[in-house]
């Protein structure tokens, strides 16, 4: 047994997601959260062959309605930076879409809620 061995079984676990892809980075985070929501586009039935396996799988997922971005790293079991990479590289190609997640809604104002609990009061009693 050499030095190297225990290296050489790490390595393929290393390289593999930078591979996978192409040495791109991370997208921004208000590009793709974990809860943007991606869906394939009309057009996915006429995939290019150029695409990798994971790509082509993530098309698939993608192709059966709108899922979250955290639900999509669940059923590939890529790494979430993997995925996020990959779905921001089909996004620009323009094979999926994505929506960002819904804006929190602004919270109400107490003197308003308490005004409405007294006309609801001085009504019913």
């Amino acid at each position: 047994m050499n030095g190297f061995d225990g290296l050489e079984s790490q390595t393929p676990e290393l390289v593999r997601p930078y591979v996978i892809t192409k040495g791109r980075g991370l997208p921004d985070e208000g590009q793709l959260s974990l809860i943007t929501l991606v869906t394939a586009a009309a057009d996915h039935g006429q995939r290019p062959t150029r695409l990798s396996p994971e790509e082509q799988n993530l098309l698939d997922l993608c192709a059966v309605g709108y899922l979250s971005v955290a639900e999509i790293a669940g059923h590939t079991q890529l790494p979430l930076g993997v995925v996020k990479i990959l779905l921001a590289a089909l996004t620009e190609s323009g094979h999926l879409i994505t929506r960002p997640p819904v804006q929190r809604a602004p919270l109400a104002d107490r003197d308003i809620l308490e005004e409405v609990l007294n006309g609801l009061r001085a009504k019913f009693g």
